[in-house]
């Protein structure tokens, strides 16, 4: 059983940054990659980013460019720098990490809150 413990949401001004964090433990080693995704109320989870253990890294469309995901590999641990934050961005993020054919792992989510 893999276990994902978030950090780092809050309320910001448009234009603004954040930072979320999110360390795993128990079966670390069966995780295949670490990312996040994000859902808005009555919307459906979205991917926001996520890499692999090799380092490949995959982002949304809208988010490339101002989101830059990280990881910490000796430490399980993923991050995800938001910069030049909207107001579209308000949503709960969700810490991710793909376990191949034990599933999925999710984190308890992060309110992001951006102000206009």
């Amino acid at each position: 059983q893999v276990r994902l413990v978030e950090s780092g949401g809050g309320l910001v001004r448009a234009g603004g940054s954040l930072r979320l964090s999110c360390a795993g433990s128990g079966s670390i080693g069966s995780i295949k990659a670490m990312g996040w995704y994000r859902q808005g109320l009555g919307q459906q989870r979205e991917l926001v980013a996520v890499m692999t253990n090799s380092g490949t890294t995959q982002y949304a469309d809208s988010m490339e460019g101002r989101f830059t995901i990280s990881r910490d590999n000796a430490k399980y641990t993923v991050y995800l720098q938001m910069n030049s934050l909207k107001p579209e961005d308000t949503r709960v993020y969700y810490c991710n990490a793909d376990l191949g054919v034990r599933g999925q792992a999710w984190g308890q989510g992060s309110q992001v809150t951006v102000s206009s």
